[in-house]
């Protein structure tokens, strides 16, 4: 669909439908694992928030293992069988259950079952990521894929926040005074003292993903080839190989890949210890995290819209390339802001809490950070898949999306990984959230040398 091209109501309702699913799944990654579940995990379900960390980087770890070790696979699996959403309803299955079963992970209960659920949840969520973005070369002409792209994901963020705003405003109530944001008795008579302004995180998200993903069950087309399971599998994995052998001559989405997936660990790093980290740091509560989240999505949502303007202008290279300088500044930032100080110490700040949400000055330079890497973060993921859209055929997308999943969670056991042992090594969480400079820096480098967009098919 170019910009002068009139869409046909039907495919105009299926490209929307689409864009809908990441306005189904975002609140799973904004409300469960980045702003309410996450940090209640580190620093109220554990006495100690570096072991929280940890045990929260680990769980991260093991997600991003089997998720590398499975999606090419599955993508390769969907081009042959041509089905999309029987696989994507069948992690539905899985997604909604392990996030129902999270309000069981009270306080001091043991850390297996909220582990266990959250690896579940996590490889459903990401594995129906693959089928989904699978989909978006044969719904969106390449002129547009970049502007529908950071829609989409801008749409994702705008659904995190409402849900985000709904689980402050009605659910989650301040431990101190008993009260949600707006001075209401929690719905439902939730707890907080008993952790159930977090917990009611899970189930709030699977509720919401279960009602706003039918819309792309309904309206976005499929397809089907109508061959068994065990030929798509066998055949897809003959595929995959070949694939993955085909690399070889294709230099330009070799090097893209690779750069991705480096960089990548630095971003999945930053989404699920940021808010981690700050929790711990400052000792925010479910509202603190929760207004840090909604001031971080809004700016998400701006870059994003303009994002998608500059990808269709600039390209996803460039679109991508300026969000990491972003990203490595902005981790530079918080990692050197604490009680009293940022810029590790050169520029001095009061101690004095004026009282109030983020009542010193640490945690307003905290945030000012936090606020960079909000305006860039959803770019850098929505530019990377148009440039992998711009980047493959209609058929090979499946393959190749996977393998694009795979190049984001290949080493993505490596960035939490680092940062959760040296946490525990150091006992600084510091130290440990300083790791994923080097992911950032190193994917951005290599991104720069690699041509763009990665079409060819010989070495060059």
């Amino acid at each position: 669909m170019s910009n002068h091209q009139v869409l046909l109501p039907a495919k105009k309702r299926a490209i929307v439908s689409w864009m809908f699913f990441d306005w189904a799944a975002q609140p799973f990654f904004t409300v469960v694992i980045t702003f309410i579940f996450g940090p209640y995990f580190v620093s109220r379900l554990v006495n100690d928030p570096a072991a929280g960390q940890a045990a929260w980087g680990y769980t991260i770890t093991i997600s991003g293992f089997i998720i590398a070790l499975l999606s090419p696979v599955l993508g390769a699996i969907a081009d042959v069988s041509g089905a999309r959403k029987r696989w994507i309803g069948f992690f539905a299955i899985i997604q909604i259950t392990a996030l129902g079963l999270l309000w069981f992970a009270a306080p001091g209960s043991a850390l297996w079952l909220p582990m266990l659920l959250i690896v579940l949840a996590t490889i459903a969520a990401e594995f129906s990521i693959v089928f989904n973005d699978s989909m978006m070369p044969r719904l969106v002409d390449k002129a547009d894929v970049g502007r529908v792209s950071n829609m989409a994901w801008g749409l994702g963020y705008v659904g995190g926040l409402i849900a985000l705003f709904a689980v402050l405003l009605l659910l989650a109530a301040s431990p101190t005074t008993g009260k949600t944001l707006i001075g209401l008795k929690p719905w439902f008579g939730l707890n907080p003292m008993l952790g159930e302004d977090a917990r009611i995180a899970g189930p709030f998200s699977a509720l919401w993903y279960f009602i706003f993903v039918i819309p792309m069950f309904v309206f976005t087309p499929d397809t089907s080839k109508g061959v068994s399971l065990k030929y798509a599998i066998t055949t897809g994995l003959a595929e995959l190989k070949s694939t993955l052998g085909e690399l070889k001559t294709r230099t330009s989405m070799l090097r893209f890949l690779i750069a991705r997936m480096i960089y990548q660990d630095g971003v999945n790093g930053l989404l699920a210890l940021g808010g981690t980290f700050a929790a711990g740091m400052f000792g925010w509560q479910t509202v603190e995290m929760g207004i840090y989240g909604i001031l971080l999505l809004i700016v998400a949502i701006v870059g994003c819209y303009f994002a998608g303007k500059m990808d269709n202008q600039m390209g996803s290279k460039k679109v991508v390339s300026i969000s990491l300088v972003c990203l490595i500044i902005a981790t530079l930032g918080i990692i050197s802001t604490g009680p009293g100080y940022t810029l590790f110490g050169l520029l001095p700040l009061s101690i004095a809490d004026s009282g109030g949400l983020f009542g010193t000055a640490a945690e307003k330079a905290y945030i000012v950070f936090g606020l960079l890497i909000g305006l860039v973060f959803g770019p850098a993921q929505a530019s990377s898949r148009s440039y992998l859209a711009r980047s493959v055929d209609v058929e090979e997308a499946g393959r190749f999306f996977g393998i694009y999943a795979l190049s984001g969670r290949a080493t993505s056991f490596l960035a939490p990984m680092s940062v959760a042992s040296i946490t525990l090594f150091t006992h600084s969480a510091r130290i440990g959230m300083s790791v994923l400079i080097v992911f950032l820096v190193v994917g951005f480098f290599i991104l720069l040398a690699t041509p763009y967009p990665a079409i060819n098919r010989n070495t060059d």
